[in-house]
C-alpha cells in the first residue's frame, strides 16, 4: 500500500490539474480501497490495446494515462521514421469523453511535431484502419472500448499497414512509454499541424466497401432487412453503403440510430447478446423482415440473425456466419479462377471448421492468435499470397485486405450478399449453412466467459489458469484428452504417447485441450475485460439435411453435459 500510496501522491504535483488533484486527495483521504483499484498497476496494452474505466489515476483511462501513451508512440516514431515528415490519423466512437480525449491525443502528437488528421465528427474502426493506408500515415489510433460498458473507454494504436500493432512494434512503443514520466508529456498543441477530415475519406471507404463486399447478387429488391447500429459509429456508413449497393429494403431501428455513449436501449450494445437485437428482432417480426443486423459501438462486430427452418429469426454466432462468408468469398474466387496463391484465416478458439473448408477449397488455412492484428500480420507477412477474407469467433470478419481489421460495415454488406443470392435461388442464409454442416461436418461451438472484477478477480483467473496447466483435465464427456495445447510454453503436448511439438506461433495464456472424439476445450483471460473465457467446441457427422434437427439436439446435449461435467455452468 506504500508504494500505492506514493504513485497517488505523485499526482498530487503541480502538472496535474486541479480538479485531478482535489479527487486523489480525496481519496487519500477517504477511500483507500478506491485509490488502491485505482493506483494499484498501469493501464497496459491487450489484444485490443488500452481498454478501461474512465477516471483518474493510472489505472485508469484519462488525459494522463493517454497522454503518456502517445508521448511515448511519438518518441517511437521518430526515432523509427527519424528522416520522414510524420502522420497519424485519429478517429474516436460514441462513448463519453471520445471526443476529448481524441483532441488531447492529437495535441500531444501535433506538439511533438507531427502531422495530424483528426477525424471532425465520430467514424468506424474500420474506416480507421482504411485511412492509415488511404492517407499515407505512419500510425493510427482510434479511442473506443467496442462493446464495453458506458464507464469505459479506450485506445488502439494502428501502424503503417493499417493493422494494429503486433511484435516487435508493440513491445518497443511499451517500452518508450514506459521510460516517460507524466511530466514528460509535451501537451503543448500545435495547432497547424493538426487538420479535420470526413467526407473525403468517407466517400473512399464507402466505395471501397461496396467494391469488395458487393457481388451483384440477384433478388435485392425482394430482400427485407432490419439495421441496428446499438446507438454507435455505423450509423455514420452502412445505411449508405447498403443503399448504394441497391438495398431500399432497409429499416433502420429509430430508438438506437442516435449515438449514445450511455447505451440506454440495451444492457450491453454487444451483439453477441441475444437481448442487443431483440427490438430489432421484435421489429423484423413485425414486418416479416429477411434478416437483422447488428453492430458494436465502433462497428468493428457484427450480430446476424436470420430465418430459421421454422420460420423464425435466430441469432446465428460469430463461427456461423465466420464460415458462410468465407465459403462465399471461396466460391466467389473459385468461379473468378483460383491462382493457387489464396489463404483465409481464423483464430485458436474458432471454430476448427475452417480448416476442412479451405482443404475443400484447396487453399492455405492460417491460424493465429486471438485478435484481428494477427490476421493482419499474415497479410503484411505473406504479401505473395493473396488473402481472401477470415474471422474469428467473437462476431468479427474481414473482406479482403483493404481493411487490415475486423470490418462491420462491408461484412453487413456480404451477409446481405449471401442471403439475398440464396433467397433468390429458393434456398436461405440458414439452409446454406445447413449444407455447410453436411459438406464439412456439423461443428457445433459454446462460449462460456466469468467476470472476475479488480485486484482479487485478476489474481483468482491467474489461479485458475495455474490449476487448468498444474492439473490438467484428463476426459470430457467420456472421452480422454489426446493433446494439451499450452501457448504459454508453447509446447503441445500428446498425453497419450508423451510425444512433445512445438508451437511456432507467439506465446500467449492461452490453454486448449483436445480429446481422441475431437471435442475442444479452450481457456483464455481476456486482454481487454476482468474475464476469464472458456471456448467448447464439438462435431459430428450430418450425412443429410434432414437431419440436423436430430444431429443439432445431440450436440447440445453433448454441450450441456460438459459444461456441467467441468462445473462452468
Amino acid at each position: 500500500m506504500d508504494s500505492i500510496l506514493h504513485t497517488a501522491k505523485s499526482w498530487l504535483s503541480d502538472f496535474f490539474d486541479t480538479d485531478v488533484k482535489n479527487e486523489i486527495q480525496n481519496l487519500i483521504d477517504k477511500d483507500p480501497e478506491g485509490l488502491k483499484d485505482r493506483f494499484y498497476r498501469n493501464m497496459e496494452f491487450g489484444t485490443g490495446g488500452m481498454r478501461g474505466v474512465m477516471g483518474v489515476g493510472t489505472n485508469r483511462i484519462n488525459k494522463y494515462t493517454l497522454g503518456k501513451s502517445t508521448q511515448g508512440l511519438s518518441n517511437y516514431l521518430k526515432k523509427v521514421y527519424a528522416e520522414e515528415e510524420l502522420k497519424v490519423v485519429i478517429a474516436y466512437d460514441c462513448r463519453h469523453n471520445s471526443d476529448t480525449l481524441a483532441k488531447t491525443v492529437a495535441e500531444v502528437l501535433s506538439a511533438n511535431g507531427i502531422k495530424v488528421f483528426l477525424f471532425s465528427e465520430l467514424r468506424t474502426t474500420p474506416e480507421l484502419s482504411f485511412a492509415v493506408r488511404h492517407l499515407n500515415c505512419h500510425a493510427g489510433i482510434v479511442l473506443t472500448a467496442s462493446h464495453n460498458p458506458p464507464e469505459y473507454n479506450g485506445y488502439k494504436v494502428y501502424w503503417t499497414d493499417g493493422g494494429q500493432i503486433v511484435p516487435p512494434q508493440d513491445g518497443e512503443i511499451i517500452g518508450e512509454i514506459d521510460k516517460l514520466a507524466y511530466e514528460d508529456i509535451n501537451f503543448k498543441a500545435n495547432d497547424d499541424l493538426i487538420e479535420y477530415i470526413d467526407k473525403e475519406v468517407d466517400e473512399a471507404f464507402i466505395s471501397a466497401s461496396i467494391a469488395n463486399g458487393s457481388f451483384n447478387a440477384k433478388g435485392k429488391d425482394d430482400f427485407k432487412i432490419v439495421f441496428t447500429s446499438l446507438h454507435g459509429t455505423s450509423i455514420t456508413a452502412i445505411p449508405e453503403v447498403l443503399k448504394r449497393a441497391g438495398y431500399n429494403n432497409v429499416t433502420i431501428i429509430e430508438e438506437q440510430a442516435k449515438p449514445d455513449g450511455n447505451f440506454p436501449t440495451v444492457k450491453s450494445p454487444n451483439p453477441e447478446e441475444p437481448e442487443a437485437l431483440s427490438l430489432a428482432i421484435k421489429k423484423a417480426e413485425e414486418i416479416g423482415a429477411d434478416m437483422v443486423i447488428g453492430t458494436d459501438p465502433d462497428s468493428d462486430r457484427l450480430g446476424i440473425a436470420v430465418r430459421n427452418l421454422d420460420g423464425e429469426m435466430e441469432l446465428l454466432n460469430g463461427n456461423q456466419t465466420m464460415v458462410m462468408m468465407t465459403k462465399f468469398l471461396l466460391q466467389k474466387r473459385k468461379e473468378k479462377g483460383m491462382e493457387g496463391n489464396e489463404f483465409i484465416a481464423s483464430t485458436i478458439v474458432s471454430t476448427p471448421m475452417m480448416s476442412p473448408l479451405a482443404k475443400a477449397y484447396g487453399v492455405d488455412y492460417k491460424i493465429v492468435l486471438t485478435g484481428f492484428k494477427w490476421i493482419a500480420k499474415m497479410i503484411k507477412d505473406f504479401p505473395e499470397q493473396y488473402f481472401v477474407g477470415g474471422g474469428e469467433e467473437s462476431f468479427g470478419f474481414m473482406v479482403g485486405d483493404f481493411v487490415r481489421d475486423k470490418d462491420a460495415v462491408t461484412a453487413t454488406l456480404l451477409a446481405c450478399e449471401i442471403a439475398a443470392d440464396a433467397k433468390a435461388k429458393g434456398s436461405s442464409f440458414y439452409k446454406e449453412l445447413i449444407q455447410c454442416y453436411v459438406d464439412y461436418g456439423f461443428y457445433k461451438e459454446k462460449l462460456i466467459s466469468m467476470t472476475k472484477k479488480g485486484i482479487s478477480g485478476a489474481e483468482e483467473i491467474k489461479q485458475m489458469m495455474v490449476d487448468y496447466r498444474e492439473n490438467p483435465v484428463k476426459e470430457i464427456d467420456g472421452s480422454k484428452v489426446e493433446w494439451i495445447h499450452d501457448y504459454n510454453t508453447s509446447v503441445a503436448t500428446n498425453t497419450i504417447t508423451g510425444k512433445t511439438e512445438p508451437i511456432e506461433i507467439p506465446k500467449s495464456n492461452v490453454l486448449i485441450y483436445t480429446t481422441e472424439d475431437g471435442t475442444r476445450m479452450a481457456a483464455r483471460p481476456s486482454g481487454t475485460e476482468p474475464k476469464i473465457k472458456f471456448y467448447f467446441s464439438i462435431n459430428a457427422a450430418l450425412d443429410n439435411a434432414k437431419d440436423f434437427e436430430k444431429v443439432r439436439k445431440e450436440l447440445d446435449a453433448k454441450l450441456d453435459r460438459i459444461v456441467k461435467e467441468l462445473k462452468l455452468g
